[in-house]
């Protein structure tokens, strides 16, 4: 697919690019080759693979779960400026 000179200069208003006359010839060459990789793209048949396919193989990046003991009460609040009646004090949010 060959870009025309107007679709050219259509881009690079809508990209608010300034380009000279030598960069508009370059970009349409380039711009027109791109497109007609799409478009060869767009022949495949493509209907009998999954939307999720991928060609590397699955693995987790995250650890395994393992079930642990949480903290107990006076552990949590060990370390709190202002525990009060066992429960975190924090300042009100609103007035």
């Amino acid at each position: 697919m060959s870009l025309t000179r107007k679709e050219v200069e259509h881009i690079a208003l809508l990209a608010r690019l300034e380009l000279s006359e030598q960069e508009m010839e370059r970009y349409a060459v380039q711009l027109s080759a791109i497109l007609d990789h799409v478009a060869a793209l767009q022949e495949l048949e493509t209907a009998h693979i999954a939307p999720t396919s991928s060609v590397l193989p699955p693995r987790s990046r995250l650890r395994a779960d393992e079930v642990r003991a949480g903290l107990d009460k006076e552990a949590a609040l060990r370390n709190a400026p202002e525990p009060q009646q066992d429960q975190f004090r924090v300042p009100p949010v609103f007035d």
